[in-house]
């Protein structure tokens, strides 16, 4: 999806064109996540939409994605993969160890997986098919929902006219992130480990 379409959407139907395009986007359409997010912190930055109305309808969407990611994974996931799994070497085993590793420190995944593209797509599902409950999914996931709103429509709003110059950098700011978030969560399993 160009970036000139998710504008003249925004500017059309204004926020609920940010709620749709960032629900579909993270059940796997091809939407350009970070790159909308970016643009609507520009978009903040001059006026266009409001900061608090534009947080709330990105948390909104990407709730709601996050949600019917995890419902498939929750109906149909476990069914796929009885089905298809053994066509992808995933035996019940193989399943079983990924459902223990999700169900000990998957969740993290949760949160963070937004800053990796394409595994946001994939943890929801995942975290439906194991037994992870609602309300633990929730806190991970719409934590991290905010969390990554947050950071990319003030990284558009800050940077204002020279927003497209983030889009460059997008990958090396990601990885900064990431790279924070893992040496977060390293200290505070380190720390935890010692206490215990």
């Amino acid at each position: 999806m160009s970036l000139e379409l998710l504008q003249h959407w925004i500017d059309a139907y204004g926020y609920a064109a940010l709620v749709g395009s960032l629900a579909f986007g993270i059940v796997g359409l091809p939407v350009p996540d970070e790159t909308l997010l970016v643009l609507t912190g520009y978009l903040v930055s001059k006026g266009t939409l409001e900061l608090p109305a534009a947080l709330v309808a990105a948390f909104i969407g990407t709730g709601t994605g996050i949600t019917v990611s995890y419902l498939i994974g929750r109906v149909g996931g476990v069914a796929l993969l009885d089905r298809y799994g053994p066509a992808f070497h995933m035996t019940p085993d193989r399943i079983q160890t990924v459902h223990n590793w999700f169900s000990r420190t998957g969740k993290w995944v949760l949160s963070f997986g937004y800053f990796i593209p394409g595994i946001r797509h994939l943890t929801a599902i995942v975290a439906g098919t194991t037994d992870i409950r609602y309300p633990t999914f929730a806190l991970y996931a719409y934590s991290g929902g905010v969390v990554w709103c947050l950071t990319f429509i003030l990284l558009g709003d800050l940077f204002g006219d020279s927003w497209k110059d983030i889009l460059q950098e997008e990958h090396r700011v990601i990885l900064t992130i990431l790279c924070a978030v893992l040496v977060v969560v390293v200290v505070v399993s380190l720390l935890r480990k010692k206490k215990g």
